[in-house]
């Protein structure tokens, strides 16, 4: 396939395309596109579509370039096609005023950098205007034809709406869930260390935020707890039963400190929450006079210690089923690791190693190499790297990524 041509197959394609940047300015157009729209290449590159194609304000019952513009705000904060219903379209004819009436059936595809950033949108154009002039003009020979086509035209209008509709109710559900989320993510403690990262991200196929949480809290005599933890499902309903067992744990933390009991207490109020069951959590305590992390585990991927050469250790002395996946409540289980000044203690979700049809291991080996290949990094570089390195942002991370990278 190296030896095709593809700009000649772009100005061959029999279908009306313009390319435009993420600012819809016209950046390549095709030879059936010009002829669709009765302009020149210096008439459309380098400007705006919509300097090129002003609404007409003369004629009330034209909305193409009111959808058209819905359609590519959509295309550029989903990253994915969007397909418009039949739009009635009012081309300028190059004479002041006068516009020519066209129909079209119009398809926005966004083409991603390497970043996941829309880089460009193809618009491709179906011109139906022949069809509909001679439904119009009564050319055509069978009543029962002119009917169907009708109907069908305003069962799609409706359609559009239907859609349109069910989008703009999507996207209000994600811009409540992502400021529900942002605002109980953030914790005063945070401000008190320079040598903590922590990134949240949701997950490459999906507009909806999730369960995902991290946690850090100041306790006396210079230590410190940290909290991450994944509650099952995406969406406004699991944001809310994230911020419930976040602020359990972190007033469970505060008030007992000790790891295993806080989660023990996370454990009993998560039983008493619909959507909290099976939620994953670590609760880990560090003390910089012992140097020691004492932690304990709920279901969740192992937190990783990282020391100055590169060597890992996975904290997995200890690990008991998620929240409330036992019959009963039984007391959950601690240890303590030892550190060493320099080294880094990172904790994650599932969704920065697992990938569908891989085993874990493979991603936790994954992880353990990138973070020997980055191991002279400070937290914030160490925590770009990760979220870098593991796939995320190039269509691999399949689930919502919540990290903590902490310098010890």
């Amino acid at each position: 396939m190296t030896d095709l041509d593809y700009a000649a197959l772009f100005e061959a394609t029999p279908s009306p395309c313009a390319v435009l940047g993420p600012d819809l300015v016209i950046v390549e157009v095709n030879r059936a596109y010009l002829k669709a729209v009765g302009r020149t290449r210096a008439d459309l590159l380098g400007r705006h579509l919509f300097d090129c194609f002003p609404e007409n304000r003369a004629d009330p019952g034209t909305d193409g370039t009111e959808h058209l513009r819905a359609s590519l705000d959509r295309v550029l904060r989903s990253r994915e096609p969007d397909t418009m219903a039949l739009q009635k379209n009012e081309i300028p004819t190059g004479r002041p005023g006068v516009f020519e009436e066209r129909w079209w059936l119009p398809v926005s595809t966004p083409i991603l950098g390497r970043d996941r950033a829309v880089k460009w949108i193809v618009i491709r154009l179906e011109d139906v205007t022949p069809l509909i002039r001679a439904i119009a003009s009564g050319d055509e020979p069978s009543v029962e034809k002119v009917a169907e086509e009708t109907e069908l035209y305003a069962r799609a209008l409706e359609l559009n709406h239907l859609n349109q509709e069910l989008r703009l109710a999507h996207m209000r559900e994600h811009e409540m869930t992502v400021t529900l989320q942002r605002t109980m993510l953030m914790t005063p403690d945070f401000e008190h260390h320079d040598d903590v990262a922590v990134r949240y991200l949701p997950a490459d196929d999906s507009l909806a935020v999730s369960g995902d949480w991290y946690d850090l809290i100041d306790l006396q005599d210079g230590r410190f707890s940290l909290t991450i933890g994944d509650v099952v499902g995406h969406g406004l309903e699991a944001a809310a039963v994230m911020g419930m067992l976040r602020s359990v744990l972190n007033a469970a933390v505060r008030t007992l400190e000790r790891p295993a009991q806080a989660l023990e207490v996370l454990g009993l109020f998560a039983r008493s929450i619909e959507g909290a069951m099976n939620t994953t959590s670590i609760n880990a305590l560090v003390d910089p006079d012992s140097r020691l992390i004492t932690y304990s585990n709920a279901g969740h991927p192992p937190p990783v210690l990282l020391h100055p050469d590169g060597e890992c250790e996975l904290l997995t002395q200890v690990l008991d089923p998620p929240l409330g996946a036992r019959p009963q409540q039984v007391p959950s289980s601690q240890a303590g690791h030892a550190y060493i000044p320099g080294d880094a203690l990172v904790l994650y979700t599932d969704g920065l190693i697992e990938r569908r049809g891989e085993d874990i291991d493979v991603g936790l080996d994954r992880l353990i190499s990138t973070l020997g290949r980055h191991r002279t990094h400070d937290p914030e570089l160490l925590a770009d790297a990760l979220m870098s390195d593991l796939g995320v942002g190039s269509g691999l991370a399949r689930d919502d990524i919540a990290l903590i990278v902490v310098g010890l």
